[in-house]
Formats: structure tokens, C-alpha cells, sequence
């Protein structure tokens, strides 16, 4: 995957905009539906179909910004309450993943965030029907461990996201749904570490990652 920084931003930009479609767009429904109803009770309805796409879209920008852009600071490392609010927003008011916090440290380098930040977004769309989805990171010494692990009554990893994660998908261009998965691997790469994945078969989805701490 031989992608340049300009083209990769723009994957990024993609993702992005996809993902925040659904809301906005409930959004520009709900703004369309009030001005022409007249009935109390409808109108109520309206500015609650307002009030949870607003919601929405907050909570995905807050996500995206830490897992794709410059939030956190301008320091090296992010205070992981902040991570964890920016799951739970992502998640929370759908109640279709529950999540699992297993993280003691108080900090963790930025590019820990990144990665814990999009491995937690692949394993929450893998899991097409909802379910578990716990996330665990640990600083040692002089290196960063990460474990996310989904679980649910059906579990789909497409084979370009394997692919972008493994580092097996040669000279195939990167799409807008794989950037997560490229970038996750691109800061494990770049700072001398290794991602695993449980097998195609496995029961459970599993992703583990080890490298610096930088």
C-alpha cells in the first residue's frame, strides 16, 4: 500500500464525511419536518430527532478528532479519560456495544491513543449486531500494549480491513473504509512494534498491539 500523505488525508477526510452523513443529514430532515408542522406533540418529536442527531454528530467529531487529528494537546501524551469519553459517546446512546474499560494508566503517548482510538472503531463495526467490546492498554517501561476484543452474535472483519492491518494487501490501493485500518498499522509500524489478529474462524475478535513508547 503505497499511499502518499496527501492521499491518505483525503481517505481520512472521506471516512469521516461518511460516517457523519447519517447524522447531519437527520439533521437537515428534522429542520425540513419542523418548519411545515403545526400539531405540539410532532413538533416535539422533530426537535428530539434534532436533539439526538446533534448529539450524534458531536460525539463523532470528538472521536475522529482524537483518532485522526491533532486533539489531546500539542504535548506527547493524551490523558486517557479523554479516550474513554470519546468511546463512550461513540457507542453509548446506540447501547448496540457495551464497553469494556480496562485502562489504569492515567496517561498514554498520543500515538497509543491513535491506535487504541481506531482498533476500537474496526472491532465496533465488526460487530455488525452488537455486542461486547472490551479495550485494554498497559505502558511497560519503555514500550505500549493494547488489547481490544469484540464479541457478539455475528462478527464481520471484510477482508480488505485484515488485509490493511496485516500488511498483506500488497499493491492494492487504500480505500476510505480501510484508513482506519491503515493507520492503526502505520503507527505500530513506525514505532518498531507488531499488530496480531485472531484468525478469520475465531470465535471472538481479537487485536493486539506492542510497540514504543514514543
Amino acid at each position: 500500500m503505497n499511499t502518499s500523505a496527501t492521499d491518505f488525508a483525503s481517505l481520512l477526510c472521506s471516512r469521516l464525511c461518511h460516517d457523519l452523513l447519517s447524522p447531519v443529514g437527520a439533521l437537515n430532515n428534522g429542520l425540513e419536518l419542523l418548519a411545515d408542522e403545526t400539531d405540539p406533540a410532532m413538533r416535539q418529536r422533530c426537535l428530539d430527532l434534532l436533539s439526538d442527531s446533534a448529539k450524534a454528530s458531536a460525539n463523532k467529531l470528538k472521536f475522529f478528532r482524537l483518532a485522526f487529528g491533532a486533539a489531546g494537546g500539542f504535548g506527547d501524551r493524551v490523558d486517557t479519560r479523554e479516550a474513554q469519553g470519546a468511546i463512550a459517546g461513540l457507542f453509548g446512546d446506540s447501547h448496540r456495544v457495551k464497553v469494556g474499560w480496562m485502562v489504569e494508566d492515567p496517561t498514554l503517548p498520543k500515538g497509543a491513543i491513535k491506535v487504541l482510538l481506531n482498533l476500537v472503531l474496526i472491532a465496533g463495526d465488526a460487530l455488525v449486531r452488537g455486542g461486547q467490546l472490551d479495550v485494554g492498554a498497559e505502558q511497560r517501561d519503555d514500550h505500549v500494549e493494547i488489547v481490544v476484543r469484540g464479541e457478539g452474535a455475528r462478527i464481520v472483519l471484510d477482508d480488505e480491513l485484515r488485509s490493511a492491518l496485516t500488511g498483506t494487501a500488497g499493491d492494492a490501493p487504500v480505500t476510505p473504509r480501510a484508513a482506519a485500518a491503515h493507520l492503526a498499522r502505520a503507527l505500530v509500524v513506525e514505532n518498531g512494534g507488531s499488530l496480531q489478529i485472531s484468525p478469520p474462524d475465531a470465535p471472538v475478535l481479537m487485536f493486539g498491539a506492542v510497540f514504543n513508547a514514543v
